[in-house]
């Protein structure tokens, strides 16, 4: 059923980044946008996400160019059941600086977090794609942190670096993956998990807690979570990262050409890119649109699943560290802790309706019906979602900020994401280990460039959020 759209736009000035302007829509109930999130050629930020407000309605946000706006206003003017409404930014303080030379000097400055400083300390600038490769050589240079080359240069020729500490050299032993910037225009995300990192790291060698606003953390925790042995992966999509930072173009995707040489063609969405039910027109409901085959969506998946050295790179580091159980991706603006699946709701009582099973295909992503819903075991689904919880809890108890834990198929499907190709391994790849796979959106809806204040808090909140996750995941089990 289409729902009908009001004309009913508020008539603000509005500071347009690249050339995009941040809306959102109201409705009755989230179901009222469902045709409008099918739409590929719209930009709903991360992923589309109806959020209830205080009047018992839902709002969905968007970013959205003055001929959309245009359109959906005249296609709908004649009912009122949606609204649209422009965000009014002008009075907004000025975004995070991006940092300019290189505040570590090539790894002879160590990076240090929030979590080991007086109340109310701050970072002054968001860092730029050298300076996150040059933090990561401080935290070798000063503790040891082992670095993995990963195999595959970007298309604009970058060589990519994950690193692991506190288990030792036997990479086997290494149980907690993170990874960001897979999203180029998500400002933050690498920031977040480097001082994450150093704050662990510098606590464990001074035996002393962390905290962050109003959570606080001992040494022993401290140790008990680099024990675990942590993994990351800082910027996924470096080429992406790049022209974001020099462009201030709200860019998603990474910067291949192959599929389209100009404007919005460029680019694949790396994170609708992995090997999970990746040909999404074979394995979906036609009605659905997990992703997008058109190269000049903010979704576009690719020419290939792993098509992307990025999505390659990132799928490498299980092979590198075979024993990892607990995946975490780190994504804005929504303010949500998302688990699996994406691909449609999750049910323990069938086997066999499971995302590898050919008599399912074209059946999968169309919620809320009887045909399809995708298999979990039971306790699986018992833990992952009691996880996601405790780090919703933490985030929002750093600062009052409101966070939610739910699935990650939200208002609709996905396919081809990280952290469901992180689960689905265990059943698709012989000899694979179980991973339970989280994506962190931090932040406000569709607010990719935080203000400096903003990025700060971001910092508290995600930084406790890592903890608290990690110290769920490892009372639920590494092994």
């Amino acid at each position: 059923m289409k729902y009908a759209l009001a004309s009913a736009l508020v008539l603000q000035s509005t500071v347009v980044l690249g050339n995009l302007l941040p809306v959102h829509f109201k409705a009755p109930t989230a179901q009222h946008f469902l045709d409008i999130v099918r739409n590929d050629t719209y930009d709903f930020g991360c992923r589309p996400n109806a959020k209830a407000t205080d009047d018992g309605k839902f709002t969905l946000h968007a970013l959205l160019t003055e001929d959309q706006i245009a359109y959906l206003s005249k296609e709908y003017e004649n009912v009122a059941d949606i609204t649209i409404h422009r965000l009014d930014i002008t009075k907004r303080a000025a975004t995070a600086p991006i940092g300019t030379g290189d505040r570590f000097q090539a790894g002879a400055v160590t990076p240090s977090g929030l979590g080991t400083k007086a109340s109310g300390s701050t970072i002054s600038s968001i860092m730029n794609v050298k300076e996150i490769g040059s933090a990561v050589q401080g935290l070798v240079s000063a503790y040891g942190v082992g670095t993995v080359t990963l195999p595959y240069k970007t298309f604009n020729g970058a060589t990519q670096t994950a690193a692991y500490v506190g288990a030792g050299t036997d990479k086997s032993q290494y149980r907690l993956y993170f990874s960001a910037g897979m999203h180029a225009r998500e400002r933050g995300g690498p920031d977040q998990i480097i001082y994450w990192v150093s704050d662990l790291l510098a606590a464990s060698k001074a035996g002393t807690g962390l905290t962050y606003g109003k959570k606080t953390y001992t040494n022993a925790q401290v140790k008990s979570v680099l024990a675990a042995g942590i993994v990351f992966f800082p910027l996924v999509n470096p080429d992406g990262v790049t022209y974001d930072q020099s462009s201030g173009s709200l860019w998603r995707k990474n910067r291949n050409t192959k599929s389209g040489s100009s404007g919005s063609s460029i680019g694949v969405d790396i994170n609708r890119n992995f090997d999970f039910l990746w040909n999404f027109r074979k394995y979906f409901d036609p009605s659905e649109a997990p992703a997008s085959t058109s190269p000049s969506s903010e979704t576009f998946y690719g020419s290939a699943a792993a098509s992307e050295s990025e999505t390659k790179n990132h799928v490498s580091v299980y092979d590198s560290f075979p024993k990892i159980r607990w995946f975490m991706d780190i994504h804005s603006a929504t303010g949500d802790i998302l688990y699996n699946w994406g691909d449609d709701e999750l049910q323990s009582t069938s086997t066999t309706m499971n995302f590898l099973n050919a008599a399912y295909d074209g059946k999968r992503g169309a919620l809320g019906d009887t045909a399809y819903k995708e298999y979990m075991p039971a306790a699986d689904a018992t833990n992952i979602k009691s996880v996601a919880a405790k780090t919703a809890t933490a985030m929002k108890a750093v600062g009052g900020r409101s966070y939610t834990s739910m699935q990650s198929v939200g208002l609709y499907a996905t396919s081809g994401a990280s952290d469901d190709y992180a689960f689905s391994r265990y059943w698709a790849k012989p000899g694979a280990n179980k991973v339970h796979g989280f994506t962190m959106e931090f932040g406000y809806s569709t607010n990719f460039y935080p203000t400096l204040s903003e990025f700060n808090q971001n910092i508290l909140d995600t930084n406790a959020g890592f903890m608290d996750w990690s110290l769920a995941a490892i009372a639920v089990g590494l092994d």
